[in-house]
């Protein structure tokens, strides 16, 4: 036994301080956390409450037709089968729907206007509505649930709808419950004699349904707020109010989009005298006397795509498109349609028929073909490409690169499609352009797969060690490009210290492509070991590095939350730059001042607060005329388009390199939606200048991104004999940079009612691009040309589709848009300094949206269209002062000559 002693003192202090605490608490109780009954059911009573559900879909934007409504009313019948003798709060509940009558606001009239994939015909099945479900419930929890799993699976989602209703705390707090909704964070927020459910929609775990793009700026928006508002009285439950709401939106267009209400009201009604208890020991004995051959069934729901009956198939297509040579215009819509529409033919095709496709398809035509099997990607698909292509067959090199930048511009690559180009990458006596593409895009599909949580597959783990390995073992710089542009394409955090490596180390092309993978990491991977590395390169402290790998260094210095003294030792730095860097260097400056939401603006104006570098000596730029800039090109509530452009010249004023950059930003989303870089070397020396570090020998060349993809380098010509041979010709053809369809969006989203109607979200988008480039110069005008042409149609099919037992709908909206856009660059270098004129145009803009509400029910079915149309005016994009009064002077040469 153990005593503590105390000083009298401290005795005393104590008992004063406690008799305080209990005055305290009789003069102010605490307030007890307040809680409701245990909800229960009586034994021998039958307990009847009225069921009503309605809900509607409208469009966001304010159309004419609104959208599509519904309510459905029936009676439940619950009461008590069992209770466990030890546990009398677990319950055995019998739960029964009957009289469900369901209708829509729609007219009373037939519409034969009906899409062929709605034309669905309905029937309420009664008997499938009244089979009760069984409930295992224990203080308002929901243990399991029973019943026939036969009859129409929609009318079991109605019913698990109605169960879920019973899931209900006793008291205040947050934690996690399995409904129909999945198993979701929720919060009780409990009084006397009610309590009202929050439920948070987007933490809800259930099983995988559907997919979405990598990038989410080709996705929707998904905006859900549910409450439940529960009264009682005493342990009896009086009413349940449920109202939920879902605003889905693209991306892109925030006003492109849905609002889904849903509302579900059970309300006591009376009680009556109902079946006797059952006896039974446990559980097991009461569900083997209620059914024959009881299974438990998931209280979450089981959602099914909507299966069309009457849609077109391949097999139909064969017999009636498959020969014909259609005329493919990738700057119509038309085009995009058509190629969206094989897609959905496609994923639901078999191998065979798939091939048919293929092999007997003009030849002409196989192109589009492929890429619509890449885009499907189904297993069927993919099979029937890999016996189709023979990657060792010379005379199917374009159509197997058009295959390979298919599979790169997925949104949603799969591991089947990884290991598809892997294995035919594998294969002996590969075209050098084959291989080069074919690398660039294994690295792509990398960095998507990893986006998707997929990094640590076997085959993408397999893929970056041999990218790693090789890039160690080969000697040649032309490999060593490859490597790392493939490990640029991946974009992995983990491939930071061997860009580092190359950039330090490598030749100057390596050293190059090095920095311009580094260039595409956001900031929070910019450590202060890629600084210190940048530092290295662009001040020269080690070796000496080329003119476009220095300045690509600053530019990470600058963009990247650069420290005061850093960003001063670039400002000094400019004055022993050669006129051009500096000129280039002191324009990057002044655009990040200029824009109002860069990061580093603040810091570079602090600094230059400081008279001793805010001066004429440090940033005047008078010498030289290259340039960066940067500025938008379209903002709306959702989106910002920008467009940029470096132009780096060298001393003699030849232009050295041309930048070119579309880029997008969407709810916090970025996609570098185009980037085109020109480069030109060796004419230095060819103009009486010194061509110093750069190489001597002629080159010109293009290095393409599109939509965050890496293309394969183009050259326009190497050496000084085959500019020759360029120059010597009358006429030269656009190089292609890329040609073909691309599904830019695909999502398909179950978002489950509380009610149990199920509700399918898909958005499907077509891309038809055509993106070429030309460079010509002509030594006899000294004059020289680039032009970047871009032709392209866009189609977005958005669509919500709602399912219950009794009733169908779906809101629609379909957009397409067809543009064209023109970079073209002229500069006359016969006098110094060069005269240049750059000029970036859009051609007319055509734009159609057509809005759809389709209804079915049993006895009714009805079809309303709306649409606009617009055509939006060309214009020219105004760059900067200097470039427009160039381009006046240009003009004027012209018309005097």
């Amino acid at each position: 036994m153990h005593f503590d002693f105390a000083h009298p003192s401290h005795t005393m202090k104590s008992q004063a301080a406690s008799s305080c605490c209990w005055l305290l608490f009789f003069l102010f109780p605490i307030a007890a956390k307040e809680t409701l009954e245990t909800p229960s059911f009586q034994s021998g009573i039958l307990y009847q409450y009225r069921y009503t559900l309605d809900g509607h879909i409208n469009y966001l934007s304010r159309l004419p037709l609104g959208g599509s409504k519904f309510k459905a009313e029936a009676s439940v019948d619950v009461h008590l089968l069992w209770r466990n003798p030890t546990e009398p709060t677990q319950q055995f509940l019998q739960i029964q729907i009957h009289d469900l009558r369901g209708h829509s606001d729609m007219k009373e009239k037939k519409s034969q206007n009906i899409d062929e994939n709605q034309s669905v015909k309905l029937s309420l099945n009664a008997r499938d509505v009244e089979q009760p479900m069984f409930l295992h419930w224990n203080k308002g929890k929901i243990e399991g649930i029973y019943g026939e799993k036969t009859g129409n699976a929609l009318t079991l989602e109605l019913k698990r709808g109605l169960i879920s209703l019973f899931q209900l705390q006793a008291h205040s707090g947050t934690e996690t419950e399995e409904d129909i909704s999945g198993s979701c964070q929720v919060t009780y927020t409990v009084s006397k004699n009610s309590a009202l459910k929050t439920k948070d929609l987007h933490s809800c775990v259930r099983p995988k349904f559907g997919f979405s793009a990598v990038n989410k700026i080709f996705g929707v928006l998904w905006q859900p707020t549910s409450k439940i508002h529960y009264a009682l009285e005493g342990n009896l439950i009086k009413s349940i109010l449920s109202e939920e709401n879902h605003i889905i939106s693209l991306t892109l267009k925030s006003s492109t989009g849905v609002n889904i209400a849903s509302r579900q009201h059970l309300e006591f009604v009376t009680q009556v005298p109902g079946p006797k208890e059952l006896s039974g020991k446990n559980l097991e004995d009461v569900l083997a006397a209620v059914l024959q051959k009881p299974q438990p069934i998931n209280i979450a729901s089981d959602p099914a795509k909507r299966i069309c009956t009457q849609c077109p198939t391949l097999r139909t297509y064969l017999k009636t498109h498959a020969k014909k040579k259609l005329k493919i215009n990738l700057s119509r819509a038309s085009t995009t349609w058509h190629f969206c529409k094989v897609v959905q033919m496609l994923r639901d095709a078999k191998k065979k028929d798939i091939l048919l496709l293929l092999k007997g398809a003009p030849e002409s035509m196989i192109p589009f073909y492929v890429e619509a099997a890449v885009a499907a990607q189904s297993t069927a698909c993919l099979t029937a490409l890999s016996e189709f292509l023979d990657f060792g067959n010379k005379t199917q090199a374009p159509l197997i690169e058009k295959f390979l930048y298919a599979a790169a511009l997925s949104p949603r690559p799969s591991k089947e499609l990884l290991h598809l180009v892997l294995d035919k990458l594998n294969e002996k006596k590969l075209d050098s352009a084959i291989w080069e593409t074919g690398n660039l895009v294994s690295g792509s599909l990398l960095g998507k797969l990893c986006r998707q949580k997929l990094c640590e597959l076997q085959e993408v783990r397999l893929k970056m060690e041999t990218i790693l390995r090789r890039l160690k073992s080969t000697k040649k710089d032309s490999e060593k490009v490859i490597y790392l542009l493939s490990l640029k394409a991946a974009l992995l955090p983990e491939s930071i210290p061997t860009f580092l490596h190359y950039a330090e180390e490598g030749s100057a092309a390596v050293s190059a492509t090095a920095l311009s993978a580094l260039q595409r990491y956001s900031a929070e991977h910019i450590s202060s070991t890629v600084k210190m590395a940048m530092k290295h390169i662009f001040h020269q402290t080690r070796r000496q590095y080329q003119k476009t790998s220095r300045l690509a260094a600053a530019e990470m210095l600058l963009e990247n939350s650069p420290s005061p003294m850093d960003f001063i030792n670039v400002v000094l730095a400019t004055r022993e730059l050669e006129p051009e860097m500096s000129r280039f260097l002191l324009s990057k400056i002044q655009g990040i001042v200029h824009s109002r939401h860069h990061p580093t603006r603040q810091l570079i104006k602090d600094v230059l607060k400081d008279p001793q570098i805010n001066n004429y000596f440090f940033l005047s730029s008078e010498a030289g005329s290259s340039i960066s800039f940067s500025g938008p090109l379209a903002v709306t509530s959702d989106s910002l388009s920008t467009f940029g452009l470096e132009l780096l010249f060298s001393d003699v004023g030849i232009l050295r390199k041309s930048t070119t950059s579309f880029n997008i930003l969407s709810h916090g989303h970025q996609l570098q939606a185009a980037q085109v870089a020109i480069e030109a070397k060796g004419f230095e020396g060819f103009m009486g200048g010194n061509p110093g570090d750069e190489e001597e020998d002629f080159m010109a060349g293009m290095s393409a991104v599109l939509l965050d993809v890496q293309l394969r380098p183009v050259a326009f010509f190497e050496g000084y004999a085959d500019l020759m041979s360029k120059v010597l010709m009358s006429s030269l053809e656009p190089t292609s940079v890329i040609k073909g369809n691309v599904l830019l969006m695909d999502h398909q989203q179950a978002i489950p009612l509380q009610s149990g109607f199920q509700t399918i979200i898909t958005l499907q988008g077509g891309l038809g691009l055509d993106v070429s480039a030309d460079i010509n110069m002509n030594l006899w005008e000294q004059e020289f040309k680039t032009g970047i042409k871009t032709r392209g149609a866009l189609t977005i099919d958005f669509q919500v589709e709602l399912d219950t037992p009794f009733y169908q709908a779906t809101v629609k909206s379909q957009t397409e848009a067809e543009m064209a856009t023109s970079f073209n660059t002229v500069a006359k270098f016969f006098d110094s300094p060069v005269l240049m004129c750059l000029q970036l145009t859009e051609d007319q803009v055509s734009y159609r949206e057509i809005f759809t509400v389709s209804e079915s029910s049993t006895n009714h079915s009805l079809t309303i269209r709306k649409g606009n149309r617009a055509t939006i005016p060309g214009r020219e994009l105004p760059l900067h002062k200097a470039n427009s009064a160039m381009c006046k002077i240009l003009l004027a040469q012209t018309v005097g000559q």
